[in-house]
């Protein structure tokens, strides 16, 4: 099996590669390493994918066409896609929108239709989010609830993505597997991300924002759960016609934000200064992943709580970064 992933510079990215490659599968890794957040991270992650036997990098921006298709020119033995490069976060879409319409959705029609070209090609398994929801009321979120309604440009953006698979599975009979996640975090995570940010404040003395006055729950996903269901999803590809599916990635566990604040405060051993704020716009107020679609198909079974996968973050910040 060889495995191209885009965005293997990026948190996800890293680990499923690395997991793969611990499985003896060779993977082709992509990444444009943007400075939407630093890059030394990033550079990070891939010193020490380099290392590892079977793991060749590719620079390259997933919405040039002409590079993509020299890609798939020089690597046609790959097999299967992870698709993961992607313009994240949802308060960055009301700074600069375009980005999320070039990465997210340009981006995802040149990487299918790089995937023509691979003649050995069995499964494309790219990243959705629970942003696809909206301001769904009900809860714990289904893939058979509407997703037609999202508050933020970035959620909008992965709705696309997954119209876009629907369309070209009809017409080309590619297997695709949409995976929305679930809050992801963990050690190498996101420096946008919540825990990233928590705990790098709280040890500078400096006071997080909580918004919503901390009125608020997120079903908080482990990063090794979510690589284990990739993992599983990948091997699985979709029959019917369309070959295409979609399935929600999360802890199937609601976490109120309170809740997770405190657990980040004990494993840093130090309490955090709060400035409660108003919801912003784009957030939405709870989210919750009904998994039992993801669970029946191709046994995905969470098991970490944030009892467990904080401090291994924690600990992996301190290390990382020194303090």
């Amino acid at each position: 099996m060889t495995v191209l992933v885009t965005g293997a510079a990026g948190f996800i990215g890293f680990h499923v590669s690395l997991a793969l490659l611990s499985r003896g599968r060779r993977v082709v890794g992509v990444d444009d390493l943007n400075d939407y957040y630093e890059v030394s991270l990033k550079e990070a992650r891939l010193a020490i994918l380099g290392a590892e036997e079977g793991f060749a990098f590719e620079r390259l921006d997933i919405a040039e066409r002409a590079a993509m298709g020299d890609l798939a020119g020089r690597h046609p033995g790959i097999t299967h896609v992870v698709h993961l490069a992607a313009q994240a976060g949802v308060r960055y879409s009301l700074i600069n929108p375009y980005a999320y319409t070039r990465t997210n959705i340009e981006g995802h029609l040149v990487v299918l239709e790089t995937c023509r070209r691979l003649e050995r090609l069995e499964h494309v398994v790219y990243a959705s989010s629970s942003s696809v929801y909206g301001a769904n009321a009900k809860l714990p979120f289904s893939t058979r609830d509407a997703a037609d309604s999202p508050v933020s440009l970035y959620g909008a953006s992965k709705r696309a993505m997954e119209l876009i698979s629907h369309s070209h599975g009809h017409l080309n009979g590619l297997p695709q597997t949409g995976l929305r996640f679930f809050t992801v975090y963990g050690p190498w995570g996101r420096p946008d991300m919540a825990a990233f940010i928590f705990a790098r404040k709280i040890l500078a003395g400096e006071p997080i924002e909580v918004f919503n006055n901390g009125d608020m729950s997120r079903d908080f996903t482990y990063i090794d759960d979510i690589v284990a269901g990739l993992l599983a999803c990948l091997e699985r590809p979709p029959q019917g016609s369309p070959p295409c599916r979609i399935y929600n990635l999360g802890n199937h566990r609601s976490v109120r934000l309170m809740d997770f604040i405190a657990a980040i405060e004990k494993a840093l051993g130090a309490k955090a200064e709060i400035e409660f704020l108003p919801l912003q716009p784009g957030d939405v107020k709870d989210t919750y992943a009904d998994i039992e679609d993801s669970r029946r198909d191709f046994g995905f079974d969470p098991k970490t709580t944030i009892e467990e996968g904080i401090p291994r973050f924690v600990d992996w910040f301190r290390r990382h970064y020194g303090v």
